[in-house]
């Protein structure tokens, strides 16, 4: 029976665990084949054991986003095997540790820096030419509204991330790809409980669930 992802190749950067691993499931579920970028190599080989227990295939990519020639060699890589990519969805951020905004640390705030704002600015120049080419090509990002004190460097970072892609998708309304800035609802994930320590976390979405809402109606 055919799926209605057959065929494509669908590109997830952050896919070892939260959002990125359920939209990387999702996708395979689907029919896609998913090539998973993220660091941490066991999160990445859990998720390969969970697509294909479910019939689904994925290629496994560990490396660092903020290593430009490790992106322009798997950007390279996908061209040379499929010739293109189709669906790009990117859920890779970094939360420094909570801080008084006076005493945000300089390292804290350049990790936050060198993954949320430098490292999508050179992924979306990098992934851009690889899925160009596709018919209905898809650039899909989450977003969030977390009002948390103590959270300066990570807002301020996911706010310039923010710019940066209505930007994007605001260029790209009549010559493609799709931009989509989608907004999960809050999910039980370690970052959330970071910044929410001590709430109920039974209440909350599971990751699953958010993928399937949100991916579905762009696809279907």
């Amino acid at each position: 029976m055919s799926k209605i992802l057959d065929g494509r190749i669908a590109l997830v950067t952050g896919a070892s665990r939260g959002i990125g691993a359920a939209s990387a499931e999702w996708l395979a579920e689907h029919g896609a084949h998913v090539v998973a970028v993220a660091r941490t190599v066991g999160g990445l080989e859990d998720l390969d054991d969970r697509i294909k227990a479910k019939g689904g295939e994925a290629t496994l990519a560990p490396m660092d986003l903020t290593d430009d020639d490790a992106i322009a060699h798997l950007c390279r890589s996908i061209y040379d095997r499929w010739g293109k990519a189709d669906i790009w969805v990117h859920a890779a951020i970094h939360a420094s540790p909570l801080s008084p905004a006076p005493h945000i640390q300089k390292k804290d705030l350049e990790a936050d820096i060198a993954v949320n704002i430098r490292a999508l600015s050179r992924l979306i120049a990098m992934v851009e030419p690889l899925i160009a080419p596709a018919e209905a090509a898809q650039a899909i990002f989450f977003d969030d509204d977390w009002e948390a004190k103590f959270g300066g460097a990570y807002g301020m970072s996911k706010a310039a991330q923010r710019a940066l892609i209505e930007c994007w998708q605001k260029e790209t309304v009549k010559i493609g790809p799709q931009v989509h800035l989608l907004r999960p609802a809050p999910m039980p994930t370690a970052t959330r409980g970071r910044f929410y320590p001590g709430e109920n976390r039974d209440k909350l979405a599971p990751p699953g669930a958010e993928a399937a809402r949100l991916l579905a109606p762009l696809f279907t």
